[in-house]
């Protein structure tokens, strides 16, 4: 089965051209086709002479997902893709002053099982290839004749459990010949598998880092995240400490409010306790309620009594401006169904 030439990167192609003698070069060419030109033909390819062409179009190819359905809300739209083994997945797209960004899956259902999120309800199935998560953003740009300015890694799957693949993903969005996102525009979200935090600490990128954090101790946050129960939030916060030294990154806790379950002034001050003296910021979420989940969102009152508290111990701390619950877009409510 023919590889699908987005699941490249400049690199690996370089090292295909020179594996069938030809001048590594071919790479850079084969990227401004794609990614500057968004020129998805390889027959159009005009630079390239055409026994190389037709090798291309032998060894690789220029598959899409398909765009199933698209919804509208106020700065809004979601995307249900169908992939090419019939499985679905969902993007969204949040128009700001400063431009437009893309929030895109890193997997077909997911296996983290949070208790407050509609896509932990659908077990993972499998991870998505590089190339299905690159194509998000081209399907998406080529639709609304657009350039995406930011992109984030919180969509419908745990990004970290699917590391090699996002980290060539990222390579791809980042190289100045490909998509040329840069990296402090580009934000990966996972729950805490802190293996794989260490792991990306060493690779010094300059991306964003978002843990779901969501408890302010041990005892509630297994209660609400299984993956607590693996690695706790002593592993976790030693994790981000050493990822703060290598990196020098700040680094993004995000923090869902429920009512009567994670929002009380004691767990402020808990939360506040937790991360006194580390360059982080806490990302307050107000909780976007579904049909099939029994949590309610915290009263406004409480989130800036919540917000209030943290200010007060020292802690940066932002109210996450609301985006697309109205179309089942917003945070924790991706699913991925074509229903």
């Amino acid at each position: 089965m023919k590889e699908n030439i987005f699941n490249k990167t400049r690199e690996e192609l370089e090292s295909y051209f020179e594996s069938i003698g030809e001048k590594k070069f071919k790479a850079l060419q084969v990227y401004e086709w794609l990614y500057e030109k968004r020129e998805f033909n390889i027959d159009n390819f005009s630079n390239i002479k055409k026994e190389i062409r037709d090798k291309l179009k032998n060894d690789f190819n220029t598959d899409m997902i398909s765009m199933e359905k698209k919804q509208e809300d106020d700065l809004v739209k979601k995307y249900l893709f169908k992939l090419n083994d019939g499985e679905y997945i969902e993007a969204v797209v949040m128009h700001h002053d400063y431009g437009s960004s893309i929030c895109v899956s890193s997997e077909v259902g997911c296996n983290m099982a949070c208790k407050f999120c509609e896509s932990g309800r659908q077990k993972k199935v499998r991870n998505l290839e590089a190339y299905e998560i690159v194509e998000q953003i081209l399907v998406i740009e080529r639709d609304l004749q657009i350039r995406l300015s930011s992109v984030v890694i919180m969509g419908i799957g745990e990004p970290l459990d699917n590391y090699e693949n996002i980290i060539k993903f990222i390579k791809i969005i980042n190289d100045p010949k490909g998509i040329a996102i840069g990296a402090r525009h580009i934000t990966l979200s996972t729950c805490g598998l802190v293996p794989k935090i260490y792991e990306l600490a060493e690779l010094s990128l300059q991306i964003n880092l978002a843990i779901s954090l969501h408890a302010s101790n041990n005892e509630l946050r297994n209660k609400l995240m299984p993956v607590n129960k693996v690695y706790n939030l002593d592993n976790l916060l030693e994790a981000i400490k050493d990822y703060l030294q290598r990196t020098g990154r700040r680094v993004t806790i995000e923090y869902v409010m429920l009512d009567n379950v994670n929002d009380s002034k004691e767990n402020a001050l808990e939360l506040a306790k937790l991360f006194k003296g580390m360059n982080i910021y806490v990302n307050l979420i107000p909780y976007n309620e579904t049909n099939h989940l029994e949590f309610k969102r915290s009263s406004k009152n409480k989130i800036m009594t919540f917000y209030d508290t943290l200010k007060k111990s020292g802690i940066n701390c932002t109210i996450r401006r609301e985006f697309g619950s109205n179309i089942d877009a917003a945070c924790g409510q991706l699913r991925g169904k074509n229903i």
